[in-house]
């Protein structure tokens, strides 16, 4: 294990009328690369602070190595009051050397001469990284990091958390970043923190273990009534079975969609007799569109029936909007038409949350004052509805103005989810949320009747959610591909590729001449995803060895040798993983 470089003892913190956390032990060492999970209001942002040393402690004592610079990447960079970005950047007495910024923010696209009250929330976040990064951190604490980056900077953001040498400790929502990145989990709960030397990948296995252990505790404890709260609260178990069943249909799905494209992607035109026909929704026809003298949708074809679920990628700037706003009516094309069903009816739920007055009540936007909400034709009681939705039903009288961000935007989306409608448009409804927020937005979504529009830079979250991807790289093309964006990833993968070597690629046909596997790649095919099992297997048992909290203490050696064990057999499973993907690809290509 690497040596701590911070570690706060017993720490505590009143907030309002009581304690927000007590007793609190937690270490980072050198290295480490952590995942801090909780729910909203659990105080993550708060500890972040803490262990940031922003904020202090009302209890407990924080100890840190000399000389170890810490930096925080705060949620919501403060820009009011500079005159640019580059100001912003550069000021205080931890300001990064200008030239240091400056080979940072080329790397990111951003122009950091831009007016400071008139960036977007893209530029504010890239400044604020900017800065954070160009300080040279030894712990670096990322709060959201990915909110409002599109898949390019996040990407480079990835890119760049993995050579770090230092350790990091980061909040987000994007699962695909944090199984991505992290190593160890920190997991803030019910005012208690626990770790594990296991990263996001792991948190939900995790999990169930420990509150199936609580289960057996609190039936040894006579306190099932509490545990039981507390399950109805995650309901872990019962929702990863939801997912895997979500899952399936959602494949079932896509595969009934990539039956309806045509080789280049275009819808397949119907017959008469085509029952396809009745269920159109969004019928474009050689739309072309441009701005400036630029082409930002050329020649598109695209036929969306009902109850499909449509995600939109692509960098900021390549036309996602407007894709949207060509699609659902509001724009009309320069070439081509679309046509709309008569009866279409859509809800748009936009990325800049036009929310509803601070001064008004829960009660006031779910139910105009009242008890009971109509929710898709069906009568509810506002208690239960907001229930639905993660809130606590005494909530109902609290005031908008007085709600997290995440709390507004979960609000946001229970008011509209209640309305009648068979056309959804959401523009990144992920900023802001929890983890059980999306689990909750992606079971909504998989039991809409009507068509989902998804602008997103939540990889996983595609994956999770949509049939159909539209892919745009900003030169006028739209890819479209059956399935999520890992699908359109693989898609774009051999063309970026081709473009960066140094000599032309073997065409397709080429590569794929020969009418079988060779012997090796056959047997590494039959066999691997067994092997996968198996690592997965000594993972699993090395992991629950390192849950015991005194192992450290009692035996440093073994918890080393655990440590270096668990991160060996990650290393050969995710080669197995991608050895096995890649002859999968293979056998596809050979029919």
């Amino acid at each position: 294990m690497a040596a701590p470089v911070l570690a706060y003892e017993d720490l505590g913190l009143v907030q309002g009328a009581g304690w927000l956390f007590r007793h609190l032990d937690l270490y980072i060492g050198e290295r480490d690369r952590l995942a801090l999970i909780g729910r909203n209001g659990a105080g993550k942002t708060t500890l972040m602070k803490l262990i940031a040393g922003v904020i202090d402690a009302d209890e407990g004592r924080r100890t840190i190595v000399p000389g170890t610079k810490v930096v925080l990447l705060e949620q919501d960079p403060k820009v009011d009051g500079f005159a640019t970005l580059y100001d912003f950047v550069l000021a205080g007495p931890d300001a990064p050397l200008p030239h240091e910024a400056d080979a940072i923010a080329d790397q990111l696209g951003i122009d950091l001469s831009r007016e400071a009250k008139s960036a977007s929330g893209g530029e504010r976040r890239r400044a604020a990284i900017v800065r954070a990064l160009a300080q040279d951190p030894d712990v670096l604490l990322l709060d959201e990091p990915t909110n409002h980056l599109d898949i390019a900077a996040i990407e480079w953001l990835e890119e760049w958390l993995n050579r770090f040498t230092g350790a990091f400790v980061v909040i987000s929502h994007d699962r695909t970043f944090l199984t991505r990145l992290t190593r160890q989990t920190l997991w803030l709960d019910r005012g208690a923190i626990r770790r594990a030397e296991v990263g996001y990948g792991g948190f939900e296995a995790w999990t169930e273990q420990v509150y199936a252990e609580e289960e057996r505790n609190a039936q040894r404890l006579d306190a099932k009534l509490k545990l039981e709260e507390h399950w109805l609260q995650r309901g872990v178990t019962g929702r990863r079975r939801r997912n895997m069943g979500r899952l399936a249909k959602l494949k079932e799905m896509r595969a009934e969609r990539a039956a309806m494209l045509g080789p280049q992607g275009a819808a397949n035109l119907v017959t008469a007799s085509d029952d396809t026909k009745t269920k159109v929704v969004i019928d474009a026809k050689g739309v072309s569109v441009g701005f400036d003298g630029r082409t930002i949708i050329r020649n598109l074809d695209l036929r969306i029936t009902r109850g499909d679920r449509i995600g939109v990628v692509g960098p900021n700037g390549a036309g996602k909007t407007t894709l949207l706003r060509l699609l659902t009516g509001e724009l009309q094309p320069d070439e081509g038409e679309v046509k709309l069903a008569k009866t279409l009816d859509g809800v748009v739920i936009d990325q800049q949350r036009k929310l509803m007055a601070p001064d008004k009540r829960v009660r006031d936007v779910l139910a105009d004052g009242g008890d009971w909400i109509e929710v898709l034709g069906v009568k509810k009681h506002i208690h239960g509805y907001l229930k639905e939705f993660l809130f606590d039903p005494n909530m109902v009288e609290a005031r908008v103005g007085t709600l997290s961000g995440g709390e507004r935007s979960r609000l946001l989306l229970a008011r509209e989810f209640a309305r009648a409608s068979n056309l959804l448009v959401l523009d990144e409804p992920t900023n802001d949320l929890d983890l059980e927020t999306l689990d909750l937005l992606q079971e909504v979504i998989a039991e809409y009747q009507g068509t989902v529009l998804i602008v997103s830079h939540d990889r996983d979250f595609l994956d999770r959610t949509v049939t159909l991807t539209l892919g745009l790289d900003g030169s006028g093309t739209v890819d479209i591909i059956a399935g999520g964006y890992a699908d359109w990833e693989a898609r774009r993968r051999p063309k970026t590729e081709k473009k960066a070597a140094s000599k032309p690629a073997p065409t397709a046909p080429e590569r794929t001449k020969a009418a079988k596997l060779s012997y090796k790649d056959q047997r590494d095919y039959d066999l691997l995803p067994k092997r996968i099992e198996e690592i997965e297997a000594a993972i699993a048992r090395d992991e629950e060895a390192l849950h015991d909290p005194s192992l450290y203490t009692r035996d440093p050696t073994k918890f080393a040798a655990l440590t270096e064990s668990i991160e060996k057999a990650r290393e050969e499973k995710d080669a197995a993983e991608m050895r096995w993907l890649v002859l999968a690809e293979q056998v596809e290509a050979l029919g």
